[in-house]
């Protein structure tokens, strides 16, 4: 190993660098774009592993089952381009997004090399990121989003621009818990936890709401049982992935009461109706990868018959969800995409994965905050964005490789 260089070059090279300048800025440009946090990760994370092998000589390749099992996963959803209704994307898509999560998974394993001050660093360099950019997610909510109107050049503020902030929202949510290892004070940490929640919480969009409060609680639960809290959770998760399609489709089918729920709720429900039937048709091998965008049907609007189940006819509906498309993109839900796309073997593998985390947040320094970032990126995952968007991919790989860097507690 290469250990001849001066401390302050070795200062200057520590790998978490790139990671911590990443997470200081992340937060305020998530809020001015969130589709700048795949940039923003990429550079970071290749920063960091090329920084580790030029200070030890050696690459960090990622190891153990966890990292396997990943890998595993784009594997499959390479080899699934064979029958995609999207081969070139199938494939381009596994093997980009792999590369991405083993990029991250080598950053993490530097990260967790690297030497305690600069680990310090980066979890400061996190705090003071997500607190300038939760006051200007708020600044932006109070102005009407004005500020935001202003960055894209527009005299006018469009409504839609308010859904905008829910990735910034979600992806800040993720990184919350990261301030509790932070080395200040504990009145200090206490109160950027607590004005952090509840800007995001004010802030729109359902699914990072439930994500701060789950991800508070899951930590919460954490610090009294630090062992079986992140295992129950990644097994759960892991049953969750599995019994979703059997669980949720004949809910579905027979109906759910959706007029009371907010419009993308009920859109939501929808989607995992018309996902639901198409995960029937193809439940071993699925549809291929990416397939989500070309579905059978993606692009039919909701019958009447479906609205009246789900109790969204006449009145209850909003104007625009009878026009909504079926399924757009994705399907706001980890389970059914792994089933829809990946079939039986993507969703064991999905669940394997999610049983190895909840293992490895067990093993964390402070498993309280693995937990509380495993369980908000959960909900995330289940309830909003599509698995293989890129700036979502980002966001969790910063965080995986930040938790790498969390201190065990000190005694006192």
């Amino acid at each position: 190993m290469q250990t001849t260089l001066p401390l302050p070059a070795r200062r200057i090279a520590a790998p978490s660098l790139p990671l911590a300048v990443a997470l200081a800025i992340a937060p305020t440009a998530g809020v001015l774009q969130s589709k700048a946090l795949a940039p923003i990760a990429t550079v970071a994370l290749l920063l960091c592993v090329v920084s580790h092998w030029r200070r030890e000589g050696t690459w960090p390749w990622p190891r153990g089952p966890l990292a396997w099992v990943a890998l595993a996963l784009f594997g499959w959803g390479a080899m699934t381009a064979l029958w995609a209704l999207e081969p070139l994307r199938a494939l381009g898509t596994s093997l980009q997004i792999g590369g991405f999560v083993a990029l991250g998974a080598a950053a993490a394993r530097a990260v967790a090399l690297d030497e305690e001050a600069a680990k310090r660093r980066l979890l400061l360099a996190a705090t003071g990121g997500l607190v300038a950019g939760l006051a200007l997610a708020a600044a932006d909510a109070a102005s009407g989003n004005a500020i935001r109107a202003a960055v894209r050049g527009l005299r006018e503020v469009p409504p839609q621009l308010a859904f905008g902030l829910k990735p910034a929202a979600s992806a800040m949510g993720l990184w919350l818990p990261l301030v509790a290892a932070a080395g200040l004070a504990r009145w200090v940490r206490a109160l950027v936890l607590t004005a952090g929640a509840a800007v995001l919480v004010l802030l729109p969009g359902e699914s990072a709401k439930l994500a701060v409060l789950a991800g508070g609680a899951a930590g919460g639960l954490a610090l009294l049982a630090p062992r079986w809290t992140p295992r129950l959770l990644g097994a759960g998760l892991a049953v969750a992935i599995l019994a979703m399609p059997a669980v949720l489709g004949p809910v579905l089918a027979r109906g759910v009461p959706a007029d009371g729920l907010a419009p993308s709720a009920a859109h939501r429900l929808l989607i995992w109706d018309f996902v639901s039937d198409r995960i029937a048709e193809r439940p071993v091998f699925g549809w291929g990868m990416e397939a989500s965008r070309a579905i059978p049907g993606h692009g039919e609007h909701a019958t009447p018959a479906m609205l009246e189940r789900f109790r969204l006819g006449g009145q209850a509906a909003p104007p625009w969800l009878p026009a909504a498309e079926l399924l757009p993109l994705h399907p706001h839900n980890l389970a059914l995409q792994l089933w829809l796309e990946l079939g039986l073997p993507g969703a064991l593998l999905g669940a394997a994965l999610a049983l190895l985390l909840g293992l490895a947040a067990a093993r964390a320094a402070r498993p309280a905050v693995a937990t509380a970032v495993l369980a908000a990126g959960s909900v995330t995952a289940m309830l909003s964005f599509g698995a293989w968007q890129e700036w979502w991919v980002g966001a969790e790989l910063l965080a995986l490789a930040a938790v790498a860097a969390v201190p065990p507690r000190m005694a006192g």
